[in-house]
């Protein structure tokens, strides 16, 4: 393993936090913020530290292995958070630099769970800085620096897939060149961003909460300058325009590459898993209008406002709230637990176990239901026409079956640390899901402020896990992925 190299590839992820910050510095400027001096020293200690090891570790062999791209991802999120946790740390807003690093991890993974007591007591160069955290992070910390920085080269392919491990396997490579396709994935996203922030401006956001607004809603992160989410607003207009982008930026961005640049629409409405989301979404929020209706008093027109946003909200991954739905009946509450595992699209901005596998998981039990009367057919699982390895097929499972585990054993130790079942096992599930809000104490109207420091570790460690699905973080705890050779 070529630790050189490894660190090398790790300073770019620390200059270009440290260039993102001057962006909520010059902010902070204008304003005459008392987090002024907290940018300035972040950003410093960011960029020197980062260009001081780019120039002791200068290295002409780019060739990674998979064992290295793995190591470069995952501590290249972990540096992006450390070096994210500074502006909290320094100005004071988070004290504790264990909140502060929860609160840059929960950003960059576009989890949305905050340990934020007070939001709109925050200054506003804080509030940008978590907003930029989540968009920087949608789309993928590396995805960015592979789009932006030719000096990564070659390695790149091998970058990507540890970063989104497995996405290749649900369809074509989009361009020949790993780089060409993440810039044009990245155009999308770009695109998708100024689109909502114009839509909100005229839906009568002022610009700093249109744009805030916005850097959470494309990533399907979460966070709002606001302590009441979308709800502050009170515009039905708002909440619209922000069901249709978390909806949108839940689809595989992949498709949106057909439909604007190959031209190809019938990718987009033929795709199996995109109707499967679009269908879960719908029937969730009809369901939960009607349980709202008749059980909460609502009249139809609110119980259609208030479940059609938290079903986009949650389905996605989102985690914006209009209201607190901790205070919803039972079983709509169970619908929404299991949005949390279901999530998005692959090759979307939406966290959790993502829609494509538990299609892929339904005709594989399909298959061996048939094989229990017909044990000698040979019968291939396809997905939009294809048909899947079965190595594709035994990764799926195998992550389901991870996911699970590590469920259960964070369910564990919460509820060792002391929180109520609904509040520890919500709470691992919001943040493998990349979800933020769960139910009883880190509920809509709640923060994750009062979990000890180790409950803290433990859902950050679970959140970076959610966001690189698991198998790029749990293989570092393998001993025999750190034996040299």
């Amino acid at each position: 393993m070529k630790l050189r190299v490894i660190a090398h590839y790790l300073s770019l992820i620390a200059i270009g936090t440290g260039i993102a910050m001057l962006v909520p510095l010059i902010v902070s400027l204008v304003n005459n913020g008392s987090d002024t001096g907290a940018f300035a020293l972040s950003s410093a200690i960011a960029l020197g530290t980062g260009i001081l090891v780019w120039l002791v570790t200068p290295s002409k062999d780019r060739r990674l292995s998979t064992r290295e791209a793995i190591v470069i991802v995952a501590g290249g999120w972990i540096v992006a958070s450390a070096a994210g946790s500074l502006p909290y740390f320094f100005s004071g807003a988070l004290p504790q630099f264990v909140d502060a690093f929860f609160e840059a991890v929960s950003g960059f993974t576009t989890t949305g769970a905050t340990v934020f007591t007070s939001i709109e007591t925050q200054e506003q160069g804080i509030l940008l800085w978590r907003s930029m955290t989540q968009w920087l992070g949608g789309m993928g910390i590396i995805m960015l620096f592979v789009a932006l920085f030719p000096v990564l080269g070659m390695g790149s392919a091998h970058l990507i897939e540890a970063e989104m491990p497995g996405s290749q396997h649900y369809g074509e490579r989009l361009t020949a060149r790993i780089r060409d396709s993440a810039k044009a994935l990245w155009l999308i996203y770009l695109g998708m961003t100024i689109a909502q922030y114009i839509l909100l401006r005229f839906a009568g956001l002022i610009p700093f909460d249109a744009i805030t607004v916005t850097f959470s809603t494309i990533p399907i992160g979460g966070f709002t300058p606001t302590d009441l989410s979308i709800a502050a607003y009170n515009s039905l207009w708002v909440e619209i325009i922000v069901i249709v982008f978390m909806v949108m930026a839940g689809v595989n961005f992949g498709l949106y590459f057909f439909l604007f640049f190959k031209k190809q629409p019938l990718r987009l409405f033929n795709n199996s898993e995109l109707r499967l989301y679009i269908a879960i979404l719908l029937f969730s929020a009809t369901i939960i209008s009607i349980n709202l209706f008749s059980h909460m008093g609502f009249s139809i027109g609110e119980a259609i406002r208030y479940g059609a946003f938290q079903v986009a909200s949650i389905g996605t991954t989102t985690g914006f709230s209009t209201t607190d739905f901790d205070l919803w009946p039972t079983f709509s509450k169970a619908i929404l637990l299991i949005l949390m595992v279901i999530g998005g699209c692959a090759g979307s901005t939406a966290g959790a176990l993502k829609v494509i596998r538990f299609l892929v998981l339904a005709k594989y039990i399909h298959r061996r239901l048939l094989m229990v009367f017909k044990p000698n057919t040979i019968i291939s699982i396809k997905v939009n026409g294809m048909v899947l390895p079965e190595n594709v097929i035994s990764r799926i499972i195998s992550l389901t079956l991870l996911y699970a585990v590590l469920a259960a054993g964070g369910f564990m130790i919460m509820s060792g640390i002391g929180l109520d079942p609904i509040t520890a096992l919500s709470s691992v599930i919001a943040t493998i899901g990349n979800v933020g809000p769960g139910f009883g104490m880190v509920g809509a109207a709640e923060n994750y402020a009062f979990i000890p420091p180790i409950g803290k570790g433990v859902l950050a460690l679970l959140m970076l896990a959610g966001r690189l699905e698991i198998f790029t973080i749990l293989v570092l705890f393998m001993p025999s992925f750190w034996r040299w050779r």
